[in-house]
């Protein structure tokens, strides 16, 4: 049995040394290349998490091509694009990228929880013991046909006690795991690695574009106190619910701010790139009392060529509304169907370029509930302003990544000839995961 395929697995950074990091936001409307130093830092309340302090040295980014819902469609326009988004961010840092992490927003982001339970016999719990159980969890998850981007370790439980989060050296007979295992179509995940390899750059893991959105936004006690967030991209919209610390549901679909871009062209008969204009200057999801009064200039583009129009605002406001509220509405039922209905106190984080749009957090309040805001990057030194929206989130949350990477727990690879972890170069991971996996 295929047991689920496996992409670069990153080693967490040591918390004594510093490191210089790329990453590549592959977007559907922009690639973002991002280069770091990271500094070893000293606690900080909020942001209890990280382990570094974020200094950018440089940034590339280029208008996404050959993406379409998160996935490769063009593989050439794709390598085209990140070439120009790295090659600019190093010349800006002054520095050469080999390797980058990147993030998994289509191909149908999914997750499962697992559990398993290993008998002890009243001895205390040791590393070998909370290995064996998380290994029995890990040996649930995988399927055929999807690559898997984590494995978090939860929660534990001895007995009946539950939700311990370091059982060792606590008695017990029987000592359990909660797992939760994120994944996303096996060929969304290879064509996008591939792409990044045709422009000659290693991979060294993929994250979840919801769990990097959470891990640059959200301030620890937003995360322990349980907050669903929702990333907003152009050509798909994810969401990560956090609880006790923990990412616990992702879930994503193929709808985004490119689809309102393509209902006003459609609507007002303009050209796309008028639309996406109009949307990001005028637009909203929200009517207000002036929109019949005000009017906005538009080209439309006939059977009998082109000519400018005056039209209400009114008219735009009608064309965004529904497909917003349809966004939402969306989020709202997964949510439900994922056992989180919708409740007055449930705090929500909207992030990504089209949370932008005026009037999207009233809406989200209206028609998902509770406490809303929009979420930017924290902790990250030297972005351009630019770069403080909401559209930069999951890029910067992808340096956040190899702090908390050693939260994970892999399968290690089978085969007794299989290398020690140390002598494990990037090349003999790929390969396993290749025959292990196709």
């Amino acid at each position: 049995m295929n047991s689920g395929v496996m992409p670069p697995r990153l080693r967490p950074l040591s918390e004594r040394r510093s490191a210089i990091l790329s990453v590549l936001d592959i977007g559907t409307s922009k690639i973002v290349c991002l280069i770091a130093r990271l500094n070893p830092s000293g606690t900080s309340e909020s942001l209890r998490g990280r382990t570094h302090r974020c200094r950018i040295l440089g940034i590339g980014h280029q208008r996404s091509r050959g993406i379409k819902g998160g996935a490769v469609v063009d593989m050439d326009a794709v390598e085209e694009a990140i070439r120009l988004a790295v090659d600019a961010a190093e010349r800006m840092a002054g520095v050469e990228v080999e390797s980058v992490i990147i993030n998994a927003t289509g191909g149908r982001l999914g997750s499962q929880l697992f559990d398993a339970k290993v008998a002890i016999g009243g001895r205390a719990v040791g590393q070998a013991d909370i290995h064996r159980v998380l290994e029995a969890c890990t040996a649930r998850g995988g399927r055929d046909g999807r690559a898997v981007l984590h494995s978090l370790p939860i929660g534990f439980s001895i007995g009946e006690t539950r939700r311990i989060e370091d059982p060792r050296g606590m008695i017990g007979d029987e000592l359990g795991a909660d797992m939760h295992v994120l994944s996303c179509d096996a060929a969304a995940a290879r064509n996008l690695m591939l792409a990044v390899e045709r422009s000659h750059l290693r991979v060294d893991a993929m994250v979840a574009t919801p769990y990097a959105a959470g891990l640059s936004t959200l301030a620890d006690d937003e995360a322990e106190l349980g907050v669903a967030l929702i990333d907003m991209g152009a050509g798909t919209t994810s969401v990560g619910v956090f609880s006790g610390g923990n990412l616990t549901y992702v879930d994503g679909f193929a709808l985004g701010g490119n689809h309102v871009t393509t209902d006003i062209a459609r609507g007002l008969s303009i050209r796309l790139a008028d639309a996406e204009r109009l949307k990001t200057l005028y637009g909203a999801c929200l009517p207000s009392a002036s929109d019949e009064r005000e009017t906005i200039a538009v080209v439309q583009v006939g059977e009998d060529g082109e000519h400018p129009a005056h039209l209400p605002k009114a008219n735009l406001i009608s064309i965004i509304k529904p497909r917003a509220e349809e966004i939402l509405e969306l989020v709202r039922d997964r949510l439900k169907a994922a056992g989180f209905p919708a409740h007055a106190g449930r705090r929500l984080v909207l992030t990504g370029g089209a949370s932008q749009l005026t009037g999207m957090p009233e809406a989200a309040k209206r028609i998902i509930s509770g406490q809303v805001r929009l979420g930017r990057p924290l902790g990250a030194q030297g972005l351009p302003e630019s770069a403080k929206s909401p559209a930069f989130s999951a890029a910067v949350g992808l340096l956040v990544y190899p702090q908390v990477s050693g939260n994970e727990h892999f399968r290690p690879s089978r085969g007794a000839n299989a290398p020690a972890p140390e002598a494990d170069g990037y090349i003999g991971r790929v390969g396993r995961w290749l025959k292990s996996s196709f």
